[in-house]
């Protein structure tokens, strides 16, 4: 009896969390992506070209926070300090003086004028996955472009569940002629070639993030608003929805409140997968040179560069290793969401 009281007591969602932690490669992945990304999160702190903290005569300086020019640590200029010049790091091993450097000791567009190997470099105590054909720190390239694919997955991700979330419960809950004219429109809209508008529009436009979120975003929504309009379809005719509608429930209320709520499962199942294809998207139209900037730190630039340099085979293993990685880790967590909602499965 108490574990049957137990068991009832138990909410939906603790229920739901329960099947998800039941799925050991499901919960180990999440775990391990969001380290990663707490990981890139920091990327300015463990990998940086400047210093965190240093003691020059007798002086606290923040170099990460605040640009020094050279002049300041005993040099000629007045242009910004560069931390990899010898001159420099001499300097902050006189007595009295001292400096903390970050993990990796190199930005993802740093330019070690001083490096002893043409580049592309081999990997090496100094570059531990070697540099790009520009003399560029692969460690730090896959660091901040881990971030920049992160940050992008998640901000097409909402993007794409907002307008299909909207569209798709518009279309389910009215259906009829305004189910009709939606389907007519997507199919046209679909219809539309992706590639060829965003070759367009880079020609036309400056490259950058927020002009690929907003283009990817106008056809991302699509495939969710099916998966909701045919939730929204089953339960607009339920007991409930009736007995909220004799209420004098508006449409909005009680779309809001109670069809939303229990089509659900199709989106949070989703996301995963999504979030995978907007990442993929990134990369392939970054490798394609119609992504983000060449100056943006990118997995599909280090890609495109790796396919360039086959000598230099660090550069395209190093990336292929992550970007598998990462969509490995989204793939599992996705399986162990898909799981956790099945309805048919004890917690």
């Amino acid at each position: 009896m108490n574990e049957l009281a137990t068991a009832a007591s138990v909410s939906p969602g603790r229920r739901v969390w329960l099947r998800f932690k039941k799925n050991r490669r499901g919960y180990w992945s999440l775990i391990v992506f969001s380290i990663l990304v707490v990981i890139s999160l920091l990327a300015e702190v463990l990998s940086n070209d400047k210093p965190l903290v240093a003691r020059y005569n007798g002086e606290l300086v923040f170099p990460i926070l605040k640009t020094y020019s050279e002049k300041k640590f005993g040099g000629d200029f007045e242009s910004p300090a560069d931390y990899l010049d010898p001159f420099l790091q001499q300097q902050f091993e006189k007595d009295g003086n001292w400096a903390i450097y970050p993990l990796n000791r190199y930005h993802y567009d740093t330019l070690n004028y001083f490096a002893t190997s043409p580049n592309p470099a081999p990997p090496s105590a100094e570059n531990w996955l070697g540099t790009d054909d520009r003399g560029r720190d692969v460690v730090a390239r896959l660091l901040y472009g881990f971030r920049v694919s992160v940050l992008f997955g998640l901000a097409l991700t909402f993007t794409g569940v907002l307008l299909g979330l909207i569209t798709g419960a518009v279309q389910g809950y009215f259906a009829g002629k305004t189910d009709l004219i939606f389907q007519r429109f997507m199919e046209i809209w679909g219809a539309m070639p992706e590639l060829y508008l965003l070759i367009i529009f880079a020609s036309i436009f400056q490259p950058s993030i927020g002009l690929l979120l907003i283009l990817l975003s106008l056809f991302g929504w699509m495939g969710l608003s099916d998966y909701v309009r045919a939730d929204f379809l089953r339960n607009r005719n339920l007991e409930y929805v009736q007995a909220a509608r004799a209420l004098g429930l508006s449409n909005g209320q009680i779309i809001w409140r109670h069809v939303l709520p229990n089509s659900l499962t199709p989106v949070v199942t989703f996301l995963p997968f999504r979030m995978s294809g907007a990442i993929l998207a990134l990369t392939s139209l970054d490798f394609l040179g119609l992504g983000v900037p060449s100056t943006t730190a990118s997995l599909g630039e280090l890609l495109a560069q790796g396919k360039n340099n086959l000598d230099a085979w660090w550069i395209a293993l190093s990336t292929f290793m992550v970007l598998t990685m990462m969509l490995l880790l989204l793939t599992n967590i996705g399986d162990a969401l898909r799981n956790s909602l099945d309805v048919r499965r004890k917690a």
